[in-house]
């Protein structure tokens, strides 16, 4: 039968009911049969006529890991999380069982942070799951490390992980002054990024002096993708490089070169910007006084200084809030006879340009990491008559406190005002959450239950508390579990859906527990430097786990 490829597949498509092959004779099922008949044969004559393929060069050898690898029972878990990552996030209820898609970054974070190496069997599933989850990729690299580095350069699906810098990888990928320029001058995109971000948490000078050997000839694109990468390590010795960059021919390059100038306090161009603001702002008989901007001239436009303000904003307002959250806050306290945060905070500000101030102030104090101000921008949590200020992003100033400081200030917040103002703050927070912090979270659940709230507004809280919530805190969670009795005036249903979100929530911190304490194993009894699993054993010891103590094989 000569029959051509195109007319078995137009066959197979349509139906040889609608369009017999030349050649395939019978009633219907005869002619099926004969149509399988003949594909089979012209898949032999396709494959018979395939030409060998040239070899390729054969890769370099994987990178050596001396990291211990992880104990027995952590590795099943990352196994059996592995292949669960896809989660129940579809469904619109959850039920009682944990959400194992959304313990996977936790596991993560935590086997990294005792520094184990991820097996090889599981490196391809864990770049896999890295691929499709961006929040994943810092604590997958770090734990695949080299071995990870070098199987996504054979994968092209995995070429994400060749733009992702990250301290773990870096460390374990050391190049030659000669490797590193052929690098830089010769290499892909994707692999030049990877290599400065690289040399930037290394020696930042010297990721510097890279960066700057071939700036000129950069397109402005990938200038701007290099320039961003200097945040990282950003310091004095950074201004004369990003000084020039405000002359670039690029409009978003001199954006980003004057906005990490303005996170330099002591830069020329912070010095600039506090001496427009300070002709800006002044302290009268009244209270603040505030003469903006009439005009952006040209010099405020080459300090990045955006002469025309999004839709719906005045051009003073704009130029004005732009000069003051690039100012150094430490100005203000000279411009006003020496007050400090809190007292210059506290005073009025005249003909209602208070918003656009204290919005600028929050802006700079986020920038600048600057606690001192972001503690007199928040205040107290508001009393729970009082409303939620509207100035400035809390959960970005609570982000520059310590942790503890934060974790309270957020509990108190919570107490006052419950949960529905609380949820961006919340993230913020240290993790696991700080003791005052998880039963402030779990008293307001349990106050929105018998209030007979809408249960799914809550949704998200649980899932942060799910995530959050230190694991100890299973029993407090658990009494919560029982099934309450329905308000007249709640939700239908919505106590079953509390029972089983508590339920849930019990679940998930208990397994937990189990996870971190596989991530740790205990000692055997009378040896602290011997473990049960022979790859820990080894770490501590080093010795060889087939090898006995002091002995040869």
């Amino acid at each position: 039968m000569d029959i051509t490829w195109d007319d078995l597949v137009g066959s197979a498509l349509l139906g040889t009911e609608r369009r017999r092959p030349s050649g395939v004779v019978g009633d219907a099922e005869e002619a099926a049969a004969g149509l399988l008949d003949a594909a089979a044969g012209g898949v032999m004559r396709r494959r018979a006529g395939v030409r060998p393929g040239v070899a390729g060069e054969r890769p370099a050898v994987a990178p050596a890991d001396r990291r211990p690898e992880l104990p027995v029972a952590a590795r099943r878990r990352l196994g059996t999380l592995l292949a669960d990552r896809v989660g129940d996030g579809a469904r619109g209820r959850q039920g009682a069982a944990p959400n194992l898609a959304e313990l996977l970054p936790q596991w993560l974070a935590a086997a990294r942070r005792e520094g184990y190496r991820a097996p090889a069997a599981l490196l391809p599933a864990l770049l896999d799951a890295a691929r499709s989850r961006t929040d994943l990729r810092a604590d997958t690299l770090a734990l695949t490390g080299p071995r990870g580095l070098w199987l996504a350069g054979l994968n092209p699906e995995w070429k994400y992980a060749l733009r992702v810098g990250h301290a773990g990888a870096a460390a374990s990928r050391p190049e030659d002054e000669r490797e590193t320029r052929r690098i830089w001058e010769e290499g892909l995109f994707a692999e030049r990024v990877a290599l400065l971000t690289r040399s930037r948490l290394a020696d930042p000078a010297h990721a510097l002096e890279l960066l700057a050997s071939t700036w000129r000839s950069e397109r402005a694109e990938d200038r701007l993708m290099f320039l961003d990468s200097l945040r990282t390590g950003l310091s004095a010795r950074d201004e004369p490089f990003l000084e020039e960059a405000l002359s670039d021919r690029s409009r978003n390059v001199r954006a980003t070169a004057a906005e990490l100038l303005s996170a330099l306090p002591g830069s020329a161009l912070a010095g600039r910007m506090a001496e427009r603001a300070r002709g800006c702002v002044s302290l009268g008989a009244g209270g603040v006084v505030v003469e903006a901007p009439y005009e952006c001239d040209a010099a405020m436009e080459r300090d990045g200084v955006a002469p025309k303000p999004p839709s719906g904003r005045g051009e003073r307002a704009w130029w004005l809030g732009q000069l003051v959250d690039a100012a150094p806050l430490s100005a203000w306290s000279a411009q006003f006879g020496g007050l400090t945060p809190e007292q210059i905070v506290a005073l009025p500000v005249l003909d209602d340009w208070q918003p656009d101030l204290h919005a600028a102030w929050c802006r700079a104090a986020v920038r600048q990491r600057d606690s001192g101000w972001a503690r007199a921008l928040l205040g107290p949590p508001p009393a729970p008559s009082a409303p939620v200020a509207a100035v400035g992003d809390p959960a970005k100033l609570l982000s520059i406190l310590p942790a503890d400081e934060r974790a309270g200030w957020v509990a108190d917040f919570i107490g006052a005002h419950g949960l529905s103002e609380a949820f961006q703050m919340l993230g913020v927070c240290a993790v696991p959450w700080a003791p005052p912090l998880g039963r402030a979270v779990v008293d307001a659940l349990d106050i929105a239950r018998d209030a007979g709230s809408y249960p799914w507004s809550f949704s998200g809280v649980m899932g942060l508390a799910e995530r959050c919530l230190d694991p100890g805190a299973a029993d407090q969670v658990a009494v919560l579990t029982a099934a309450a009795q329905e308000p007249p005036d709640g939700s239908p249903g919505a106590t079953v859906y509390w029972s089983e979100a508590f339920q849930r929530l019990t679940g998930t911190l208990r397994l937990r527990a189990v996870m971190l304490a596989e991530l740790r194993p205990e000692p055997i009894a009378g040896h602290p430097d011997r473990h049960p699993d022979p790859a820990v054993s080894e770490e501590r010891t080093g010795a060889d786990p087939g090898t006995p103590e002091g002995g040869t094989p």
